[in-house]
């Protein structure tokens, strides 16, 4: 089996595992459900932990052995350090956007990712709400499509615009950066489309429905990017840290510190020079 033949395959496998927990939070979502914290501004409810308990037991099940870091069940010290040198890695967030998913928005996501070597590889994220499924597969041959509640297929590919006053920008509804507003300015951007999810966000670029989007890197961890990562760059976009280096899934830690910017790819190195430009 060749490389792309078994990517294929695992990505196959990932899109049925997401599925499988998209339906325990839609079985959630259709009851009362308490919202409990973890912590200052974040939320977890029993969908979040249903769904990372079944997408885990389905990892191990579909690939023995291979490293998963799961925001519900994430282990600590040692464990932690082993489970990041590793060289697959699976990254879960089993319901990116908790808050909007309590305030039923419908702005919530499934997400798995696999990162080889350090390098987002392969990612599904998964809408509920529509039933749509977007898939990528990174590097030499990289690919994306989204597949709808039906099944049925269609490529991925990201807008080609190239002006950055063109641009339409997705931010954060709940939490605008701090970094937002003199990067506006100095790329002239003046559509702004407010989103909550990280993995909603990035879905959006890879669909071409909008152009960009920076995140300053507070409270954001690596189950947030790899999979959507992995749609985007299999869509044709690009994805780095605020000064424009990849982000790294093997640590040293989990904390994306050093922010995102994800684009249309066209548009990543004016915005990665703004960004330089206004953090020093």
């Amino acid at each position: 089996m060749s490389r792309m033949d078994q990517n294929d395959r695992e990505l196959d496998e990932i899109v049925r595992i997401a599925r499988a927990a998209a339906a325990i939070v839609m079985d959630v979502y259709a009851t009362p459900f308490a919202v409990e914290m973890k912590g200052p501004g974040d939320p977890v409810t029993r969908a979040d932990r249903e769904a990372n308990a079944l997408i885990c037991s389905a990892l191990e099940a579909a690939f023995p052995g291979e490293a998963i870091l799961a925001e519900e069940s994430v282990p600590t010290g040692d464990e932690l350090a082993s489970r990041l040198r590793k060289e697959r890695v699976f990254f879960v967030d089993p319901l990116d956007g908790t808050r909007e998913f309590a305030d039923r928005n419908g702005e919530f996501a499934v997400m798995i990712g696999l990162a080889d070597r350090g390098r987002a590889a392969l990612g599904v994220v998964v809408m509920p709400t529509t039933g749509e499924a977007l898939a990528g597969r990174a590097g030499e041959g990289g690919a994306a499509f989204l597949e709808a509640r039906d099944g049925s297929r269609r490529p991925l590919r990201v807008s080609a615009v190239s002006a950055p006053a063109d641009a339409t920008l997705i931010v954060s509804r709940s939490h605008r950066p701090k970094e937002i507003e003199p990067l506006l300015a100095r790329l002239g951007i003046s559509k702004v489309v407010p989103c909550g999810s990280v993995g909603v966000k990035i879905a959006r670029i890879a669909t071409g429905e909008v152009d960009l989007y920076v995140h300053g890197g507070g409270g954001a961890k690596l189950w947030d990017s790899c999979a959507p990562e992995a749609v985007l760059l299999g869509a044709g976009g690009s994805f780095t840290d605020l000064s424009g280096a990849p982000i790294d899934y093997n640590g040293p830690g989990l904390k994306l510190g050093r922010g995102i910017i994800a684009s249309n790819g066209a548009l990543q190195a004016a915005v990665v020079a703004a960004a330089r430009a206004e953090l020093g």
